[in-house]
């Protein structure tokens, strides 16, 4: 008798955030961006193509009531995502401890990282105009395939070593912050503007 079983499943979780006025908080990141001096500073030291304020505010909730709401409506889906993990959290619940804006000007990307001090990772999308960057994300075990053949063309997602996911707006996409991703060039015409944000424990 054979038998073959898959062990260590990388879970992606994928909801469409219901309860978000997106106009308003796509305004509320545009007009943000445009006064964040010292993010737009930061972007294009880093030389980000486009804006993110990643290293300039960490109070977004505090500073727009979009975000309030969108950050409580984060925290279910955050417990959600958990116990869908089967993560033994002690009693207490993983936090929102960053939460970030994220405007990609055509031809903007984000090289592949990680979120190594975070327990799950992931990203709001608020905008995503037609030929908007994909997310790529890593298979984990793919730095320890030192001598593996590449995987088939036609092998099924669970079996790729990357993925390519292609957010619309109002989708939430969450991952565990050990899974490296990145954000290929953006080829539309407009910018892609998302939300990004990690929970502690």
């Amino acid at each position: 008798m054979t038998e073959i079983a898959t062990l260590f499943v990388t879970k992606l979780y994928r909801a469409m955030v219901d309860g978000v006025d997106n106009r308003a908080l796509l305004a509320a990141c545009r007009f943000i961006a445009a006064e964040d001096e010292a993010g737009k500073a930061w972007s294009k030291e880093k030389g980000y193509r486009g804006y993110t304020s990643y290293a300039s505010l960490n109070d977004l909730p505090k500073r727009d009531p979009h975000f309030s709401t969108l950050k409580t409506l984060l925290d279910k889906h955050a417990a959600k995502f958990a116990r869908a993990l089967n993560l033994e959290l002690g009693g207490r619940r993983l936090k929102l401890d960053s939460i970030w804006i994220n405007v990609l000007e055509p031809g903007g990307a984000h090289s592949g990282h990680i979120h190594p001090h975070s327990v799950l990772s992931g990203t709001y999308y608020v905008e995503t105009p037609p030929g908007a960057s994909a997310l790529k994300l890593e298979d984990p075990r793919l730095p320890l395939m030192m001598s593996a053949p590449p995987r088939r063309e036609d092998a099924p997602e669970s079996e790729r070593s990357f993925i390519y996911l292609q957010p619309k707006a109002g989708d939430v996409l969450m991952w565990e912050s050990f899974v490296r991703h990145e954000v290929p060039p953006n080829n539309a015409k407009k910018p892609r503007v998302s939300i990004s944000f990690n929970y502690g424990w």
